[in-house]
């Protein structure tokens, strides 16, 4: 029975695999399976992301609302020039870059697939600076740039249909073409993929890719480290949504210091920015007035 039993999961598995694609993760080269389309993920982002942003408060701080827009849009343009680069320029197509400052106090930041970035205020009190910033941002547009989200959904996708598969396979009925429905799976799913903790593969990828994307707008990436201790600390060791998943504080910093060189390379640092001081001089002209004597004869 058991060799039976193992007969049909590498059928199940070879089913699966082969109706997916093979994809290769930037940066880091890792392979994923994906049996979902980044049509069908960013349809679905999209729609969840509209609704997010009609409940959502915008933030009424210029300044800061503006540094984030400013932060994410050098961070953006650094990974389209990347991809661009590295023969990848089909994926830029699908990115829509949109950054929010929204009115929350959670230490909290998300990306969804497709480039829609939500920032929470309660989490700038805690990167403190634009470079610290750029680490979470880029953290965040890494997990789009991964699809991470896509991995999500292909492996919940197997894990739910896999069984009915096995099920039909074992009792010889063979495999319906409706059975295997993403339409269902996402319905189910709702937006939960988009905003839930990934896995702790996915995070740490994620906390690389993020690095190098940070050094490749400009942002020193040796920032990371002690922004994540402050992270750390405000969160009294990871109680934030942005840690939910990841690898414990101690992993995190020395996978850190491990990328650190790797993000070093791509590190140019942004032109200090000049500040033009116009002197205005004043010229006194000194109007001589002569005075002119009128002899009286």
């Amino acid at each position: 029975m058991k060799p039976v039993r193992i007969l049909l999961l590498s059928v199940v598995a070879a089913i699966l695999t082969s109706c997916g694609t093979t994809s290769t993760v930037p940066i880091t080269g890792r392979k994923q399976n994906l049996i979902v389309s980044d049509e069908q993920v960013l349809s679905l982002s999209n729609q969840q992301y509209e609704e997010y942003m009609k409940t959502a408060k915008k933030s009424t701080n210029a300044a800061n609302t503006a540094m984030v827009q400013r932060v994410g849009q050098n961070l953006a343009n650094a990974v389209v020039s990347y991809l661009n680069a590295n023969g990848l320029s089909a994926e830029v197509s699908q990115y829509k870059w949109e950054f929010n400052l929204v009115q929350n106090t959670e230490l909290n930041a998300f990306c969804m697939p497709g480039g829609k970035i939500v920032v929470y205020e309660g989490l700038l009190p805690v990167t403190q600076d634009e470079a610290s910033l750029a680490i979470v941002l880029g953290h965040e547009i890494a997990h789009a740039v991964a699809k991470h989200s896509a991995e999500r959904l292909s492996n919940a996708y197997k894990q739910q249909y896999g069984l009915q598969i096995l099920g039909a396979v074992a009792s010889g009925m063979g495999v319906s073409d409706g059975t295997v429905q993403l339409g269902q799976l996402v319905a189910q799913a709702g937006g939960q993929f988009f905003t839930a903790g990934f896995s702790r593969k996915q995070e740490s990828e994620a906390d690389h890719m993020g690095l190098i994307f940070a050094a490749m707008a400009g942002y020193d990436p040796q920032g990371a480290v002690s922004f994540w201790q402050r992270m750390s600390q405000a969160t009294g060791g990871g109680s934030s949504s942005l840690l939910s998943d990841h690898p414990s504080d101690a992993d995190r910093i020395q996978n850190l210091q491990g990328w650190m060189p790797e993000a070093l390379q791509y590190y140019k640092p942004k032109p200090a920015a000049t500040t033009t001081t116009t002197s205005t001089k004043k010229t006194t002209k000194t109007t001589k007035t002569t005075k002119k004597t009128t002899k009286k004869k």
